[in-house]
């Protein structure tokens, strides 16, 4: 595949994870898979791509951004494309009314700050980009796609009582007690080809079909591109849904005309 490669996957387990996945992937028997990484190479160290699958409500959580990160750490801003909803699968993300930071502390200690979040229901397409400092969570009943800064930072704030650690002080002293931007969600129907992220840290293509003519020029250097349905092709080797290749230049793949594809660098 000349300069392009494959990039390997880590299967992690988790408490709200699925331990039946849809095509292509497959649970290992016994595990609950969550999540589904692709291991950044040394080309795009900056970039995570992963699949999530849920049966259980993720914990109440917030990232950090670059700023406000440890010393030599990343923050974390992170984007969601849905992929598959059980009925009334639903995604936190941002509060209905402002809150004060003492307050949120309040409502993360006796669990009511799960209601004062804004619940979206969702639907296959349906997209999202989060600010570093978003509280957010995430419903059962869903896979997505996750594109994020590579970085695991996790600040939680309520875990409706597992037995994991939380993290108060430093969620609440990133945590927007505030209501997500309407402008940073859409609705992507079939066969449609957007720029979903144009931003600081990363830039997200979906793409329909044959791209555009201007799409290498908008990757000029490494890219990951990610089959959603179909597959792409690099060089003799074809890339499947469920995978990801890391090339050097877009002008390395072929697209497939009825395929689905997301590209991010």
């Amino acid at each position: 595949m000349s300069d392009a490669k494959l990039l390997p996957t880590r299967t992690v387990e988790k408490p709200w994870g699925c331990d039946s996945l849809p095509a292509p992937f497959v649970a290992p028997a016994g595990q609950r898979i969550g999540e589904i990484w692709f291991k950044p190479d040394a080309a795009l160290p900056q970039l995570l791509v992963k699949y999530l699958f849920t049966s259980e409500k993720l914990s109440v959580q917030v990232h950090p951004s670059d700023a406000q990160a440890p010393a030599g750490e990343r923050g974390k801003e992170e984007c969601w494309l849905v992929l598959a909803t059980e009925p009334d699968a639903r995604l936190a993300i941002g509060f209905r009314e402002p809150i004060a930071p003492e307050a949120m502390r309040a409502a993360a200690l006796d669990g009511s700050i799960e209601n004062l979040l804004e619940w979206h229901p969702v639907q296959p397409g349906d997209f999202f980009y989060l600010p570093a400092g978003t509280v957010h969570a995430i419903g059962p009943g869903l896979a997505l796609i996750e594109v994020q800064q590579n970085s695991d930072l996790t600040y939680r704030l309520f875990d409706y009582g597992r037995p994991r650690e939380l993290h108060l002080d430093a969620a609440v002293a990133v945590a927007r007690g505030q209501a997500h931007p309407p402008a940073m969600r859409r609705h992507c129907a079939p066969g449609e080809s957007a720029v979903l992220v144009d931003g600081p840290h990363f830039r997200l293509e979906r793409v329909c079909g044959l791209p555009d003519a201007g799409l290498v020029g908008r990757f000029a250097g490494p890219a990951l591109v990610v089959p959603v349905t179909g597959s792409v092709s690099v060089g003799a080797t074809t890339v499947a849904a469920g995978q990801c290749v890391q090339v050097a230049t877009l002008r390395e793949v072929a697209f497939e005309p009825d395929g689905d594809a997301l590209v991010v660098a």
